[in-house]
């Protein structure tokens, strides 16, 4: 298992980490402002067997954890054995690279891994826009620097890229052609989202654009996964940027019946599910969802998970009545996965 970041780090803290990991299957991100900073990314390699061994960028974020955590029980024996011994395995290794900086380092970083889970989450070091314009053109060149480096190592055969939902719902409404289910062949309207300044929407057209196009040329195995705002244990806490920039036009996604949530288990879950089944018939997109708010009380239940006011969804009053102008379908997700993951998606 490796760790990759965009900046060095103490050798003592990637170490710590590294015996975290190994301590148990149940990560927990450190409530440190080191963890916070936008320049604090990390990869995570997990390899139980050969065939197994891939590189999970973000190893430390809300999703990143999540996957890690999911990849580490496949191997159940292997963590006991860990926590038994509490000696360093020599197939868990620390290796730094930056996503944004040369596509050599990052090769370095995926090298002798069959696959790669891109989860690059960023951060708006004050804390205060939750995701800028800036960082938009950052994710987009991170998400080409990541397929390139896919494309130039021997050892990678396939990527699973995590994109949003977002990249799918915001279409201009007065489109007569548009279809009013959203599902994997949706694609949000560029120009509506710099209209509306959503960033985090634009970051993660752009970037899960950028990636199909490079696959399509070099000829990197691709699926993406685009999930509903992600919720689970101190959301609020724990994933802050990505929630807030995720809900900006909140109000209109809950009027358009667009507004939906993924459990962060069951995205891990998903994303597992579909990394293996691309040996077999995975491809393309996958929208990944469980639940839509699509009235007052699933508003208060997402209100009480983020700490935020129901107003934020709802409106100042709060209104019964959803103008469901689209309908969100995940079937294409739901089929691949009966019978690989033990949990129900909504379709």
């Amino acid at each position: 298992m490796g760790i990759v970041g965009l900046d060095e780090r103490e050798n003592i803290e990637l170490q710590e980490f590294c015996r975290m990991l190994m301590a148990s299957a149940g990560l927990h991100r450190r409530k440190d402002d080191r963890q916070q900073r936008n320049n604090k990314r990390f990869d995570l390699r997990g390899d139980d067997e050969e065939d197994m061994l891939v590189c999970v960028t973000s190893g430390v974020s809300f999703l990143g954890l999540a996957l890690v955590d999911r990849l580490l029980r496949q191997d159940v024996e292997k963590l006991r054995e860990m926590r038994t011994s509490g000696s360093t395995d020599d197939r868990i290794s620390a290796v730094m690279a930056k996503l944004t900086d040369d596509v050599e380092s990052l090769s370095h970083a995926f090298d002798g891994c069959r696959g790669v889970f891109h989860t690059s989450a960023f951060v708006d070091p004050a804390g205060l826009s939750g995701y800028t314009k800036s960082m938009a053109e950052i994710e987009v060149k991170a998400s080409e620097n990541v397929m390139k480096a896919c494309a130039v190592t021997p050892s990678v055969r396939k990527c699973v890229l995590t994109s949003s939902l977002l990249a799918c719902v915001w279409q201009e409404s007065t489109l007569n052609h548009l279809s009013p289910v959203i599902n994997h062949d949706s694609w949000s309207t560029e120009s509506l989202c710099i209209d509306k300044k959503l960033w985090y929407a634009l970051g993660k057209l752009r970037a899960e654009k950028a990636a199909w196009k490079i696959a399509e040329e070099k000829g990197v195995k691709l699926a993406t996964i685009c999930p509903a705002l992600i919720t689970g244990p101190e959301i609020s806490t724990r994933n802050p940027t990505a929630t807030l920039a995720y809900l900006k036009g909140a109000q209109e996604m809950y009027q358009s019946g667009v507004l939906a949530t993924v459990d962060i288990t069951r995205l891990a879950e998903a994303h597992l599910g579909v990394f293996e089944a691309m040996n077999e018939a995975a491809f393309g997109r996958y929208i990944c969802f469980d639940r839509v708010v699509d009235g007052e009380e699933e508003a208060e239940k997402l209100a009480e998970a983020t700490s935020m006011p129901k107003n934020k969804f709802v409106g100042n009053g709060g209104s019964n009545i959803i103008q469901n102008r689209f309908e969100l379908s995940n079937r294409k997700l739901t089929n691949l996965l009966s019978g690989r993951v033990h949990c129900c998606y909504s379709s």
